[in-house]
Protein backbone atom coordinates (compact mmCIF):
# COMPACT_ATOMS: atom_id res chain seq x y z
CA UNK A 1 0.00 0.00 0.00
CA UNK A 2 1.20 3.54 -0.72
CA UNK A 3 1.24 5.62 2.45
CA UNK A 4 2.03 9.29 3.02
CA UNK A 5 2.81 10.59 6.49
CA UNK A 6 2.71 14.36 7.01
CA UNK A 7 5.05 15.24 9.88
CA UNK A 8 8.31 13.58 10.95
CA UNK A 9 8.21 14.01 14.72
CA UNK A 10 7.97 11.10 17.17
CA UNK A 11 4.61 9.91 15.89
CA UNK A 12 5.11 10.55 12.19
CA UNK A 13 8.62 9.15 11.84
CA UNK A 14 7.93 6.06 13.93
CA UNK A 15 4.65 5.39 12.11
CA UNK A 16 6.19 5.88 8.67
CA UNK A 17 9.19 3.69 9.43
CA UNK A 18 7.07 0.88 10.90
CA UNK A 19 4.58 0.91 8.03
CA UNK A 20 7.56 0.61 5.67
CA UNK A 21 8.93 -2.24 7.77
CA UNK A 22 5.69 -4.11 7.00
CA UNK A 23 6.32 -3.75 3.27
CA UNK A 24 4.41 -0.60 2.43
CA UNK A 25 5.84 2.15 0.23
CA UNK A 26 5.94 5.18 2.53
CA UNK A 27 6.75 8.83 1.92
CA UNK A 28 7.23 11.09 4.96
CA UNK A 29 6.67 14.79 4.38
CA UNK A 30 8.05 17.64 6.44
CA UNK A 31 8.31 21.31 5.48
CA UNK A 32 11.52 21.59 7.51
CA UNK A 33 14.02 21.14 4.69
CA UNK A 34 16.92 20.75 7.12
CA UNK A 35 15.17 17.85 8.86
CA UNK A 36 14.45 16.18 5.51
CA UNK A 37 18.11 16.63 4.51
CA UNK A 38 19.15 14.97 7.77
CA UNK A 39 16.82 12.02 7.16
CA UNK A 40 17.89 11.63 3.54
CA UNK A 41 21.51 11.76 4.72
CA UNK A 42 20.99 8.84 7.10
CA UNK A 43 20.50 10.86 10.29
CA UNK A 44 17.68 10.76 12.83
CA UNK A 45 16.45 14.07 14.31
CA UNK A 46 15.07 12.47 17.49
CA UNK A 47 16.32 9.89 19.99
CA UNK A 48 14.16 6.79 19.99
CA UNK A 49 15.72 3.37 20.70
CA UNK A 50 15.73 1.11 17.65
CA UNK A 51 14.29 3.69 15.27
CA UNK A 52 17.59 4.42 13.50
CA UNK A 53 17.94 0.79 12.39
CA UNK A 54 14.35 0.58 11.10
CA UNK A 55 14.70 3.85 9.19
CA UNK A 56 18.07 2.88 7.71
CA UNK A 57 16.89 -0.58 6.65
CA UNK A 58 13.75 0.65 4.89
CA UNK A 59 15.39 3.71 3.38
CA UNK A 60 18.05 1.48 1.84
CA UNK A 61 15.34 -0.89 0.55
CA UNK A 62 13.55 2.01 -1.12
CA UNK A 63 10.38 1.58 0.93
CA UNK A 64 10.86 4.75 3.01
CA UNK A 65 11.18 8.13 1.29
CA UNK A 66 11.51 11.63 2.72
CA UNK A 67 10.38 14.81 1.00
CA UNK A 68 9.62 18.47 1.67
CA UNK A 69 7.31 18.64 -1.37
CA UNK A 70 3.55 18.57 -0.79
CA UNK A 71 2.99 17.87 -4.48
CA UNK A 72 5.12 14.71 -4.37
CA UNK A 73 3.73 13.52 -1.03
CA UNK A 74 0.05 13.92 -1.88
CA UNK A 75 0.55 12.36 -5.31
CA UNK A 76 2.23 9.38 -3.62
CA UNK A 77 -0.26 8.29 -0.99
CA UNK A 78 -3.52 6.35 -1.13
CA UNK A 79 -3.63 6.68 2.64
CA UNK A 80 -2.47 10.01 4.05
CA UNK A 81 -1.66 10.28 7.76
CA UNK A 82 -1.73 13.61 9.56
CA UNK A 83 0.98 13.45 12.24
CA UNK A 84 1.78 17.12 12.74
CA UNK A 85 2.14 18.84 16.09
CA UNK A 86 -0.87 20.09 18.05
CA UNK A 87 0.85 22.23 20.72
CA UNK A 88 -1.18 23.78 23.52
CA UNK A 89 -2.55 27.24 22.79
CA UNK A 90 -2.47 29.97 25.42
CA UNK A 91 -5.85 28.89 26.79
CA UNK A 92 -4.81 25.22 27.00
CA UNK A 93 -6.68 24.11 23.89
CA UNK A 94 -4.90 22.15 21.17
CA UNK A 95 -3.57 24.40 18.41
CA UNK A 96 -5.00 22.94 15.19
CA UNK A 97 -3.40 25.37 12.75
CA UNK A 98 -0.86 22.85 11.47
CA UNK A 99 -3.34 20.02 11.05
CA UNK A 100 -5.90 22.20 9.26
CA UNK A 101 -3.18 23.67 7.06
CA UNK A 102 -2.18 20.12 6.11
CA UNK A 103 -5.83 19.29 5.39
CA UNK A 104 -6.15 22.30 3.09
CA UNK A 105 -2.96 21.26 1.30
CA UNK A 106 -4.49 17.83 0.72
CA UNK A 107 -7.68 19.36 -0.66
CA UNK A 108 -5.68 21.53 -3.03
CA UNK A 109 -3.89 18.53 -4.54
CA UNK A 110 -5.77 15.23 -4.43
CA UNK A 111 -6.89 13.86 -7.79
CA UNK A 112 -8.09 10.38 -6.73
CA UNK A 113 -9.88 8.79 -3.81
CA UNK A 114 -7.82 8.82 -0.59
CA UNK A 115 -8.26 7.98 3.07
CA UNK A 116 -7.05 10.80 5.33
CA UNK A 117 -6.12 9.64 8.82
CA UNK A 118 -5.85 11.81 11.92
CA UNK A 119 -2.88 10.31 13.76
CA UNK A 120 -2.11 13.42 15.79
CA UNK A 121 -3.75 13.78 19.19
CA UNK A 122 -6.65 16.09 18.47
CA UNK A 123 -9.83 17.28 20.23
CA UNK A 124 -13.18 15.68 19.55
CA UNK A 125 -14.60 17.15 16.35
CA UNK A 126 -11.27 17.62 14.58
CA UNK A 127 -12.09 15.01 11.93
CA UNK A 128 -15.13 17.09 11.03
CA UNK A 129 -12.94 20.19 10.71
CA UNK A 130 -10.41 18.30 8.58
CA UNK A 131 -13.21 17.01 6.35
CA UNK A 132 -14.61 20.53 5.96
CA UNK A 133 -11.20 22.02 5.14
CA UNK A 134 -10.55 19.43 2.41
CA UNK A 135 -14.06 19.83 0.99
CA UNK A 136 -13.69 23.62 0.91
CA UNK A 137 -10.49 23.38 -1.13
CA UNK A 138 -12.05 20.85 -3.50
CA UNK A 139 -15.01 23.18 -4.00
CA UNK A 140 -12.67 26.04 -4.71
CA UNK A 141 -11.06 23.88 -7.41
CA UNK A 142 -14.50 22.76 -8.62
CA UNK A 143 -13.19 19.23 -8.31
CA UNK A 144 -15.20 16.18 -7.27
CA UNK A 145 -12.76 13.78 -5.64
CA UNK A 146 -14.01 11.23 -3.09
CA UNK A 147 -12.17 11.08 0.23
CA UNK A 148 -12.72 9.74 3.74
CA UNK A 149 -11.46 11.00 7.10
CA UNK A 150 -10.60 8.48 9.81
CA UNK A 151 -9.34 8.82 13.38
CA UNK A 152 -6.49 6.48 14.34
CA UNK A 153 -4.97 7.77 17.59
CA UNK A 154 -1.48 6.70 18.56
CA UNK A 155 -0.62 5.02 21.84
CA UNK A 156 3.17 5.09 21.62
CA UNK A 157 5.41 5.50 24.64
CA UNK A 158 8.50 7.59 24.05
CA UNK A 159 11.49 5.33 24.58
CA UNK A 160 9.52 2.25 23.46
CA UNK A 161 7.67 3.63 20.44
CA UNK A 162 8.98 1.18 17.82
CA UNK A 163 8.01 -1.85 19.89
CA UNK A 164 4.65 -0.29 20.73
CA UNK A 165 3.88 0.21 17.05
CA UNK A 166 5.09 -3.20 15.88
CA UNK A 167 3.39 -5.05 18.77
CA UNK A 168 0.40 -2.90 19.74
CA UNK A 169 -1.89 -3.77 22.61
CA UNK A 170 -4.77 -2.14 20.71
CA UNK A 171 -5.41 -0.42 17.37
CA UNK A 172 -8.25 2.07 17.56
CA UNK A 173 -10.01 2.91 14.30
CA UNK A 174 -12.63 5.64 14.34
CA UNK A 175 -14.54 5.60 11.07
CA UNK A 176 -18.03 6.31 9.78
CA UNK A 177 -17.43 4.66 6.40
CA UNK A 178 -17.16 0.92 5.69
CA UNK A 179 -14.79 1.40 2.74
CA UNK A 180 -12.35 3.48 4.79
CA UNK A 181 -12.54 0.97 7.65
CA UNK A 182 -11.64 -1.85 5.25
CA UNK A 183 -8.60 0.09 4.03
CA UNK A 184 -7.42 0.59 7.62
CA UNK A 185 -7.96 -3.09 8.44
CA UNK A 186 -5.80 -4.06 5.48
CA UNK A 187 -3.07 -1.56 6.39
CA UNK A 188 -2.85 -2.82 9.98
CA UNK A 189 -3.15 -6.52 9.13
CA UNK A 190 0.60 -7.22 9.63
CA UNK A 191 0.38 -5.76 13.15
CA UNK A 192 -2.77 -7.68 14.06
CA UNK A 193 -1.91 -11.31 13.48
CA UNK A 194 -1.81 -13.17 16.80
CA UNK A 195 -5.20 -12.01 18.02
CA UNK A 196 -7.55 -9.26 17.00
CA UNK A 197 -6.35 -5.99 18.51
CA UNK A 198 -8.48 -3.80 16.25
CA UNK A 199 -11.13 -1.78 18.04
CA UNK A 200 -13.59 -0.12 15.69
CA UNK A 201 -15.77 2.78 16.76
CA UNK A 202 -17.17 6.05 15.52
CA UNK A 203 -14.81 8.93 14.84
CA UNK A 204 -15.68 11.09 17.85
CA UNK A 205 -15.34 8.20 20.27
CA UNK A 206 -11.88 7.42 18.86
CA UNK A 207 -10.83 11.03 19.30
CA UNK A 208 -11.99 11.01 22.92
CA UNK A 209 -10.38 7.62 23.61
CA UNK A 210 -6.88 9.04 23.18
CA UNK A 211 -7.47 11.92 25.59
CA UNK A 212 -9.22 9.64 28.07
CA UNK A 213 -6.29 7.18 28.08
CA UNK A 214 -3.68 9.83 28.79
CA UNK A 215 -5.87 11.55 31.35
CA UNK A 216 -6.33 8.26 33.21
CA UNK A 217 -2.58 7.58 33.28
CA UNK A 218 -1.86 11.12 34.44
CA UNK A 219 -4.48 10.63 37.17
CA UNK A 220 -2.75 7.50 38.47
CA UNK A 221 0.58 9.32 38.63
CA UNK A 222 -0.79 12.34 40.47
CA UNK A 223 -2.76 10.12 42.85
CA UNK A 224 0.36 8.19 43.80
CA UNK A 225 2.35 11.38 44.23
CA UNK A 226 -0.31 12.81 46.53
CA UNK A 227 -0.39 9.53 48.46
CA UNK A 228 3.42 9.54 48.68
CA UNK A 229 3.41 12.97 50.29
CA UNK A 230 0.89 11.74 52.84
CA UNK A 231 2.88 8.53 53.44
CA UNK A 232 5.88 10.63 54.34
CA UNK A 233 3.87 12.53 56.94
CA UNK A 234 2.57 9.28 58.38
CA UNK A 235 5.90 7.46 58.51
CA UNK A 236 4.84 4.96 55.85
CA UNK A 237 6.77 3.82 52.76
CA UNK A 238 5.01 4.49 49.45
CA UNK A 239 7.05 1.74 47.80
CA UNK A 240 5.51 -0.84 50.12
CA UNK A 241 2.09 0.70 49.52
CA UNK A 242 2.67 0.55 45.76
CA UNK A 243 3.37 -3.18 45.93
CA UNK A 244 0.36 -3.70 48.15
CA UNK A 245 -2.18 -2.00 45.90
CA UNK A 246 -0.54 -2.94 42.59
CA UNK A 247 -1.03 -6.63 43.34
CA UNK A 248 -4.80 -6.09 43.18
CA UNK A 249 -5.77 -7.13 39.61
CA UNK A 250 -8.44 -4.43 39.59
CA UNK A 251 -5.67 -1.84 39.95
CA UNK A 252 -2.53 -3.39 38.45
CA UNK A 253 1.08 -2.22 38.86
CA UNK A 254 1.48 0.25 35.98
CA UNK A 255 1.85 3.99 36.51
CA UNK A 256 1.91 3.70 40.30
CA UNK A 257 5.43 5.06 40.79
CA UNK A 258 5.77 8.16 42.95
CA UNK A 259 8.22 10.78 41.75
CA UNK A 260 8.68 14.41 40.81
CA UNK A 261 5.73 14.69 38.44
CA UNK A 262 4.98 13.81 34.85
CA UNK A 263 6.21 15.78 31.84
CA UNK A 264 6.74 15.22 28.14
CA UNK A 265 4.79 16.07 25.04
CA UNK A 266 1.61 14.15 25.86
CA UNK A 267 0.26 14.12 29.40
CA UNK A 268 0.55 17.86 30.21
CA UNK A 269 -0.77 18.94 26.82
CA UNK A 270 -3.58 16.41 26.67
CA UNK A 271 -4.80 17.05 30.20
CA UNK A 272 -4.99 20.78 29.44
CA UNK A 273 -6.76 20.16 26.13
CA UNK A 274 -9.36 17.85 27.69
CA UNK A 275 -10.01 20.38 30.45
CA UNK A 276 -10.50 23.09 27.82
CA UNK A 277 -12.84 20.85 25.81
CA UNK A 278 -14.99 20.33 28.88
CA UNK A 279 -14.86 24.01 29.79
CA UNK A 280 -16.06 24.99 26.31
CA UNK A 281 -19.12 22.85 26.91
CA UNK A 282 -19.82 24.24 30.35
CA UNK A 283 -18.66 21.12 32.17
CA UNK A 284 -16.04 20.95 34.92
CA UNK A 285 -13.71 17.93 35.12
CA UNK A 286 -12.89 18.39 38.79
CA UNK A 287 -10.75 15.28 39.15
CA UNK A 288 -8.63 16.27 36.16
CA UNK A 289 -8.26 19.81 37.46
CA UNK A 290 -6.83 18.35 40.66
CA UNK A 291 -4.53 16.05 38.66
CA UNK A 292 -2.97 19.01 36.89
CA UNK A 293 -2.62 21.05 40.08
CA UNK A 294 -1.06 18.14 41.95
CA UNK A 295 1.43 17.55 39.16
CA UNK A 296 2.59 21.16 39.06
CA UNK A 297 3.06 21.12 42.84
CA UNK A 298 4.96 17.81 42.68
CA UNK A 299 7.63 19.29 40.45
CA UNK A 300 8.72 21.42 43.44
CA UNK A 301 8.89 18.57 45.96
CA UNK A 302 12.56 17.76 45.39
CA UNK A 303 13.60 21.39 45.78
CA UNK A 304 11.54 21.61 48.97
CA UNK A 305 13.40 18.60 50.34
CA UNK A 306 16.77 20.12 49.46
CA UNK A 307 15.79 23.39 51.07
CA UNK A 308 14.52 21.67 54.23
CA UNK A 309 17.62 19.48 54.56
CA UNK A 310 19.94 22.47 54.46
CA UNK A 311 17.70 24.66 56.61
CA UNK A 312 17.15 27.10 53.76
CA UNK A 313 20.87 27.92 53.53
CA UNK A 314 21.35 27.02 49.87
CA UNK A 315 23.41 29.93 48.56
CA UNK A 316 26.82 28.75 47.45
CA UNK A 317 25.96 25.04 47.40
CA UNK A 318 26.83 22.98 44.33
CA UNK A 319 24.20 20.40 43.39
CA UNK A 320 24.90 17.44 41.09
CA UNK A 321 21.87 16.57 38.99
CA UNK A 322 21.48 13.19 37.30
CA UNK A 323 18.88 13.07 34.52
CA UNK A 324 17.36 15.89 32.46
CA UNK A 325 14.86 14.32 30.03
CA UNK A 326 11.30 13.92 31.31
CA UNK A 327 11.73 10.12 31.30
CA UNK A 328 14.47 7.60 30.38
CA UNK A 329 15.26 6.52 26.81
CA UNK A 330 14.33 9.83 25.20
CA UNK A 331 15.89 13.24 24.71
CA UNK A 332 12.50 14.96 25.11
CA UNK A 333 12.77 17.90 27.51
CA UNK A 334 9.24 19.22 27.12
CA UNK A 335 7.67 19.95 30.53
CA UNK A 336 10.57 18.07 32.18
CA UNK A 337 10.65 18.30 36.01
CA UNK A 338 14.40 18.90 35.78
CA UNK A 339 13.77 22.32 34.26
CA UNK A 340 11.71 23.37 37.27
CA UNK A 341 14.34 22.11 39.73
CA UNK A 342 17.19 23.82 37.90
CA UNK A 343 15.34 27.12 37.90
CA UNK A 344 14.59 26.85 41.62
CA UNK A 345 18.18 25.92 42.55
CA UNK A 346 19.65 28.77 40.53
CA UNK A 347 17.17 31.25 42.05
CA UNK A 348 18.23 30.07 45.52
CA UNK A 349 21.90 30.79 44.76
CA UNK A 350 23.08 27.24 44.04
CA UNK A 351 25.31 26.18 41.20
CA UNK A 352 24.21 23.11 39.23
CA UNK A 353 26.20 20.43 37.42
CA UNK A 354 23.83 18.32 35.32
CA UNK A 355 24.28 15.20 33.25
CA UNK A 356 21.96 13.17 31.02
CA UNK A 357 22.93 10.22 28.77
CA UNK A 358 21.19 11.58 25.65
CA UNK A 359 19.39 14.87 26.36
CA UNK A 360 22.36 17.22 26.84
CA UNK A 361 22.06 18.87 23.42
CA UNK A 362 18.31 19.40 23.76
CA UNK A 363 18.76 20.64 27.33
CA UNK A 364 21.41 23.11 26.22
CA UNK A 365 19.09 24.44 23.51
CA UNK A 366 16.25 25.02 25.99
CA UNK A 367 18.36 26.28 28.89
CA UNK A 368 20.23 28.72 26.64
CA UNK A 369 16.92 30.57 26.35
CA UNK A 370 15.77 30.39 29.96
CA UNK A 371 19.15 30.46 31.76
CA UNK A 372 21.67 31.62 29.18
CA UNK A 373 23.60 33.78 31.64
CA UNK A 374 23.98 30.89 34.08
CA UNK A 375 25.30 28.65 31.32
CA UNK A 376 27.72 31.33 30.12
CA UNK A 377 29.07 31.95 33.63
CA UNK A 378 29.40 28.28 34.54
CA UNK A 379 26.92 28.52 37.42
CA UNK A 380 24.92 26.02 35.38
CA UNK A 381 27.09 23.37 33.74
CA UNK A 382 25.96 20.55 31.47
CA UNK A 383 28.68 17.94 31.82
CA UNK A 384 29.56 14.82 29.78
CA UNK A 385 29.33 12.16 32.49
CA UNK A 386 27.70 11.28 35.78
CA UNK A 387 31.13 11.39 37.43
CA UNK A 388 31.75 14.91 36.14
CA UNK A 389 28.46 16.05 37.66
CA UNK A 390 29.71 14.90 41.08
CA UNK A 391 32.96 16.86 41.02
CA UNK A 392 33.11 19.14 44.09
CA UNK A 393 29.33 18.71 44.55
CA UNK A 394 27.69 19.09 47.93
CA UNK A 395 24.68 16.90 47.15
CA UNK A 396 23.21 14.67 44.45
CA UNK A 397 19.67 14.94 43.08
CA UNK A 398 18.38 12.08 40.90
CA UNK A 399 15.64 13.39 38.59
CA UNK A 400 15.39 10.85 35.74
CA UNK A 401 15.75 7.11 36.34
CA UNK A 402 18.16 6.22 33.52
CA UNK A 403 19.56 2.69 33.67
CA UNK A 404 23.12 3.87 34.31
CA UNK A 405 22.01 5.54 37.54
CA UNK A 406 20.37 2.42 38.99
CA UNK A 407 23.33 0.92 40.92
CA UNK A 408 25.90 3.56 41.87
CA UNK A 409 28.80 2.94 44.23
CA UNK A 410 27.41 4.52 47.39
CA UNK A 411 30.74 4.34 49.19
CA UNK A 412 32.32 6.31 46.34
CA UNK A 413 29.47 8.80 46.46
CA UNK A 414 29.96 9.23 50.21
CA UNK A 415 33.64 9.96 49.60
CA UNK A 416 32.82 12.46 46.85
CA UNK A 417 29.78 14.45 48.02
CA UNK A 418 30.89 17.17 50.41
CA UNK A 419 27.62 17.23 52.38
CA UNK A 420 26.94 13.51 51.99
CA UNK A 421 23.29 13.52 50.93
CA UNK A 422 21.21 12.07 48.06
CA UNK A 423 17.82 13.36 46.99
CA UNK A 424 16.16 10.52 45.10
CA UNK A 425 13.34 11.92 42.97
CA UNK A 426 12.41 8.53 41.52
CA UNK A 427 12.78 6.18 44.53
CA UNK A 428 15.48 4.23 42.74
CA UNK A 429 17.55 3.45 45.80
CA UNK A 430 16.91 1.52 48.99
CA UNK A 431 17.31 3.97 51.88
CA UNK A 432 19.21 1.40 53.96
CA UNK A 433 21.80 0.89 51.21
CA UNK A 434 22.40 4.62 50.96
CA UNK A 435 22.56 5.15 54.70
CA UNK A 436 24.92 2.22 55.19
CA UNK A 437 27.50 4.17 53.20
CA UNK A 438 27.14 7.14 55.53
CA UNK A 439 24.89 9.18 53.26
CA UNK A 440 21.64 10.89 54.20
CA UNK A 441 18.72 9.87 52.00
CA UNK A 442 15.59 11.71 50.92
CA UNK A 443 13.14 9.94 48.61
CA UNK A 444 9.53 10.55 47.66
CA UNK A 445 7.15 9.18 50.26
CA UNK A 446 9.78 7.08 52.04
CA UNK A 447 8.51 8.17 55.43
CA UNK A 448 10.06 5.30 57.37
CA UNK A 449 13.59 6.11 56.18
CA UNK A 450 16.03 8.00 58.38
CA UNK A 451 16.60 11.33 56.66
CA UNK A 452 18.70 13.22 59.17
CA UNK A 453 22.17 14.28 58.08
Amino acid sequence: MKVTVIGTGYVGLVSGACFAEAGNKVMCLDLDSAKIATLNGGGIPIHEPGLDAVVARNREAGRLLFSDSYDAAIDHGDVIFLAVGTPPDEDGSADLRHILSAARSIGQRITRSVVVVDKSTVPVGTADAVRAAIAEELARRRAEVPFHVVSNPEFLKEGAAVNDFMRPDRIVIGSDDAEATAVMRQLYKPFNRNHNKLIEMDVRSAELTKYAANAMLATRISFMNELANLAEDLGADIEAVRHGIGSDPRIGPSFLYAGVGYGGSCFPKDVKALLKTAQDRGRALRILEAVEQANEAQKSVLFDKIQAHFGGALRGLRIALWGLSFKPNTDDMREAPSLVLIGQLLAAGCSVQAYDPVALAEARRILAVSHGDALASGVLALVPSARDALQDADALALVTEWQEFRSPDFDALAATLRRKVIFDGRNQYEPADVQRAGLAYHGIGRGNATTAE
